[in-house]
């Protein structure tokens, strides 16, 4: 098989090598897919810059998400067919022309289906639902911010959020991005480039707070949010994109810093709740939850409730080249590689 290895940290045009690679064998309970696309995430820069703690040793094969069709089922896997298209979710692995991936986070997919709507429905989505529908419950009329509002996970939160009839409140850094959340229906777009987003929110809420805020920003984003919360409020954390603005240690621990230090009395008399989310660490401990969610986004995809939107499609030449406009923050939706 083919595989892009990530070879040393820093640059994109100097970090990925493609090579060729003994295809991996399935085991028990696993399944070889043939790729047909693979989607990349923001962790996935994270671990080129070195910044991922969960990245495996160089050189290395990232990605989580991929679409193709069963290659070969290992033992023990009865629910899927050889042959089947089918979107999965891998442990690292993805950057290749075949993956591993754990039968139970592979959902079968539409003959038809965009294969980068289908990345898009394997982390992303599974993190979405994940965060919205499991960490917290919205009601209609809840207040609920979503940074990095017109991002991969950010638009399926906000669908997920308007579907619920929320009033949602989006961050986004440019205008092609503010006017995309006001196309999908969000009341309350802030360019956090030009304006404080908690001055802003506040504006508008006063005392009564927000209910639920989704952040994977990290860092001063995390204690701004917590102060913004109403009582019952809920932060959810499944990020740190912030990490990715600096390479020093110092600048490491700045961006720590300022996700605050609570005392557990501060959850308990202001009723409020901060939360984490990290899918692998689900996948390793707790696979039937993956399951679960990605059942549930194949499902929600094919109501209409999802709407995975593609920000870029990639060659697989130009890999370099996909990570860099995820990097730069311009791009909306999800970014998928494709093998020629």
């Amino acid at each position: 098989m083919k595989a892009a290895f990530l070879i040393k940290n820093g640059k994109a045009e100097d970090a990925f090598e493609i090579r060729e690679a003994e295809t991996p064998v399935p085991k028990q309970g696993e399944v070889l897919v043939e790729v047909e696309a693979f989607g990349l995430n923001f962790a996935d820069v994270m671990a080129r810059l070195g910044h991922y703690p969960d990245a495996p040793p160089l050189p290395a094969i990232l990605g989580y998400d991929v679409v193709g069709r069963i290659a070969e089922l290992g033992p023990g896997v009865a629910h899927l067919q050889k042959g089947q298209r089918v979107v999965a979710l891998t442990r690292f692995g993805g950057y290749a022309t075949h993956a591993i991936a754990d039968a139970r986070a592979v959902a079968p997919v539409d003959e038809h289906m965009d294969p980068g709507i289908a990345t898009a429905l394997a982390t992303q989505a599974c993190t979405a639902i994940y965060c919205a529908e499991e960490m917290v419950n919205m009601h209609a009329g809840d207040h609920v911010l979503v940074h990095a509002a017109a991002g991969g996970v950010g638009t399926l939160l906000v669908q997920l959020a308007l579907h619920r009839e929320c009033i949602v409140y989006g961050t986004a850094g440019t205008e092609a991005k503010l006017q995309y959340l006001r196309e999908m229906g969000v009341q309350h777009p802030i360019n956090y480039r030009k304006k404080d987003f908690a001055v802003e929110v506040a504006k508008i809420r006063g005392k009564e707070g927000l209910d639920i805020i989704f952040d994977p920003v990290g860092g001063k984003s995390i204690k701004k949010g917590f102060r913004l919360l109403g009582a019952g409020g809920r932060i959810v954390s499944f990020g740190a994109s912030s990490l990715t603005s600096t390479r020093s240690f110092f600048g490491k621990v700045r961006v720590g810093v300022g996700f605050g230090i609570y005392h557990p009395v501060a959850f308990v008399s202001n009723s409020k709740s901060m939360l984490g989310v990290n899918l692998l660490r689900l996948a390793d401990h707790r696979p039937q939850v993956i399951q679960r969610v990605m059942q549930q986004a194949v499902a929600h995809a094919q109501q209409g409730i999802l709407k995975p939107r593609v920000g870029g499609m990639f060659p697989s030449n130009q890999l370099a080249g996909a990570h860099h406009f995820l990097e730069s923050r311009q791009s909306m939706g999800k970014v998928v590689v494709k093998w020629e």
